[in-house]
């Protein structure tokens, strides 16, 4: 059997059996792509430990979450050859993945979102970043799930959302007054001119009258945080960092933040948790009795 048939047969599992999404699928297939530019021209099942450590030895370059990833990709290749009786051994079954060191995700505080938030309102762009703004610090919901909002998604009556997620999982996130009060502006008052006539499923429009992009998204936060004179390295990913710390901080429980977050495992929302010892431990360094006393001779 070929290389391509033994990744045929893997990526078809992913989307048939553990029916993964289209965005997970392909990013698999990159890294087996990369894979086999680097084994070529030896076949997989004649593969040992050494060119599995080959391969990430040349992906030394690379954050050490990259080539984790790569090897977990090569190892679940492998495990399901294994399983499906292609092949007899893991070649990679005993590699370690490289450790890696957890870095704690930026936020903006609470004084920085009251500034983000308090944007100059003239044309129908201002009003749309308002109510996305306003929407992502009031849901906590991932950029990607924002620019996907469709009319049919939305209840304002309830002040509800319904989101869909990693895994194509639903969930129902609820609005603040503030975050309604803005959608209903903009939806009243200033989407029909961002359509410039045409017809869009979609909540959110960009100058073209079509969805807005990610890309389009994070362009225009860069320039609002620059206009607003916040001093920070942003990421589309910032709000959805500040309120699950400012939740976490003014006492909501982990396990509800997952909920609304969306995290399938506990451990990947207790990050916060960090973040506010990080902070807690920040703000008592500038107690004046903090410091200890250097030894007197």
């Amino acid at each position: 059997m070929s290389n391509q048939e033994y990744y045929e047969k893997y990526l078809d599992s992913l989307q048939f059996e553990r029916k993964l999404s289209k965005n997970t699928i392909a990013s698999y297939q990159d890294n087996l792509n990369r894979f086999e530019d680097f084994i070529q021209p030896k076949n997989i099942k004649d593969l040992k430990r050494k060119d599995i450590e080959d391969y990430l030895k040349f992906n030394d370059n690379m954050a050490e979450k990259s080539r984790a990833h790569y090897l977990t990709v090569v190892k679940n290749f492998y495990n399901f050859l294994v399983g499906e009786d292609l092949i007899a051994h893991n070649p990679c079954e005993t590699i370690k993945s490289p450790k890696i060191s957890k870095k704690l995700p930026n936020y903006l505080t609470e004084e920085e979102i009251e500034k983000l938030l308090n944007i100059p309102l003239k044309t129908s762009f201002d009003y749309r970043n308002k109510a996305m703004l306003e929407l992502l610090y009031a849901t906590g919901i991932r950029v990607s799930e924002l620019i996907d909002l469709k009319f049919s998604n939305i209840n304002l009556e309830e002040d509800l959302i319904r989101v869909t997620g990693k895994g194509s999982k639903e969930r129902l996130s609820p609005i603040s007054t503030i975050a309604e009060k803005y959608l209903r502006i903009y939806i009243d008052q200033y989407r029909n001119d961002l359509l410039k006539k045409k017809d869009s499923e979609y909540l959110f429009i960009n100058n073209f009258g079509n969805k807005i992009s990610r890309q389009g998204f994070f362009k225009n936060l860069k320039q609002i945080v620059k206009n607003q004179g916040i001093e920070k390295d942003i990421s589309p990913h910032t709000l959805r960092h500040s309120y699950a710390t400012h939740l976490l901080s003014h006492g909501a429980d982990l396990r509800i933040i997952q909920e609304l977050l969306g995290h399938s495992d506990i451990s990947t929302t207790e990050i916060y948790t960090h973040l506010i010892n990080e902070k807690l431990k920040s703000d008592y360094e500038n107690h004046p009795r903090a410091k200890k006393e250097g030894n007197s001779d």
